[in-house]
């Protein structure tokens, strides 16, 4: 399966941005926090930096934060908020997260422009490198046009697409998603299997397979949807 090509570095030559500032650099400081840049995408006069879990490692850093160890209240959003507020402020930008709203901001169409994100045949979202298992813990708005990366292989492209049996109750389809079918699930006696791994579907994905991701990471969402 194709894996993402290298990034570009520089700026066009209209940018309004530092010359220091490269997707290379951003890609490099967001690592040193255990997160990765998941997309890029130009937004109005802003490039808009989508940032996921860099994988493996992000549950150990996060489960070693004093968001974690203090036991708040949505501990990963605290996390996520403190950490990329911290990579704004380093960038000059300004921090946006997919919990603030109303209005929320565009998420879903800011993966699907970014290039390295589309609807899956279960209609989640599929991303090059993190396959079905896909998160956007933020993404900072930086001001002026940063030099887009190349554009990558549609994951999908030629895969047997396990996703489309793998879940119990079949709650996942193309069109739609049965909540109610997945939550009596997770609430029967067949439900250790998705509550300690995580969704049957996402685990399913090859490239979510390779992605890194460790099974606790999945259980903490896991309960974190249903707490029950």
């Amino acid at each position: 399966m194709a894996r993402r090509q290298s990034i570009k570095t520089g700026l066009e030559p209209d940018a309004a941005v530092s010359p220091e500032m490269t997707l290379e650099r951003l890609a490099r400081n967001a690592r040193a926090v255990q997160l990765d840049v998941f997309g890029v995408l130009h937004d109005g006069p802003d490039t808009v930096v989508l940032l996921g879990p860099y994988e493996p490692g992000f549950w150990t850093t996060f489960t070693a934060s004093p968001e974690y160890a203090d036991q708040v209240a949505d501990p990963m959003d605290h996390w996520s908020k403190r950490t990329i507020g911290d990579l704004a402020n380093r960038w000059r930008g300004t921090a946006v997260f997919p919990s603030e709203g109303p209005p929320y901001p565009p998420f879903f169409d800011w993966a699907l422009r970014s290039g390295r994100a589309w609807q899956s045949p279960v209609a989640l979202l599929v991303h090059d490198t993190a396959g079905l298992w896909v998160s956007y813990r933020g993404a900072v708005r930086v001001p002026g046009h940063l030099t887009l990366p190349d554009a990558v292989a549609h994951p999908c492209d030629g895969c047997a697409a396990p996703c489309r049996t793998a879940c119990p109750v079949d709650a996942l389809g193309a069109a739609d998603y049965d909540a109610s079918a997945c939550i009596t699930h997770l609430n029967g006696p067949d439900s250790v299997d998705c509550m300690g791994e995580g969704c049957a579907v996402r685990r399913s994905c090859p490239v979510s397979r390779s992605y890194g991701r460790l099974a606790a990471q999945s259980a903490f969402h896991m309960k974190a949807f249903n707490p029950t």
